[in-house]
């Protein structure tokens, strides 16, 4: 027979939270590669063209650095960003050991096309403005705690 005591309830999976921030990140990506369809962008690119329609011309670790992802895992999807012809890629005149990457004009007029996204997801989430950017904040400050350990 099962009991309910204080261990138990902690173990439960609906009792985690690292499990519900888990299975919200992946109904997040379904809704988003609906969403980025049309663009024929991933979650993971989308996310790097926002860091540099915020600033264009940055270079792999200060893209890395927004993204919280280090350069082994950008190279590649830089390089596919680079293929379909949204940034370049080149080496810094300052430091050869950096890639500077910045935004064609076909990646800069894609920012208008994108507009529309981030309400769309909204929407999809029923959150009220406040709300959505409530849970924003709380989350953000929970990463923070978290990468302060």
């Amino acid at each position: 027979m099962a009991t309910t005591d204080d261990t138990d309830n902690a173990l439960a999976l609906e009792s985690q939270l690292c499990f519900a921030l888990y299975s919200t990140q992946l109904a997040m990506n379904k809704l988003y590669r609906g969403l980025l369809r049309e663009l024929d962008l991933t979650y993971p690119q989308y996310l790097t063209l926002l860091v540099l329609w915020q600033r264009d011309r940055q270079t792999v670790s200060e893209i890395g650095e927004h993204l919280y992802l280090d350069s082994a895992t950008l190279t590649p999807l830089l390089k596919r960003l680079a293929a379909a012809g949204l940034v370049t890629r080149q080496r810094s005149r300052q430091d050869e050991r950096q890639v500077e990457i910045a935004l064609t004009d076909q990646g800069r007029a894609l920012r208008e096309r994108a507009k529309s996204i981030p309400h769309a997801a909204g929407c999809a989430g029923q959150c009220t403005p406040e709300e959505a950017a409530e849970l924003r904040d709380a989350l953000h400050g929970l990463r923070q705690r978290l990468d302060g350990q």
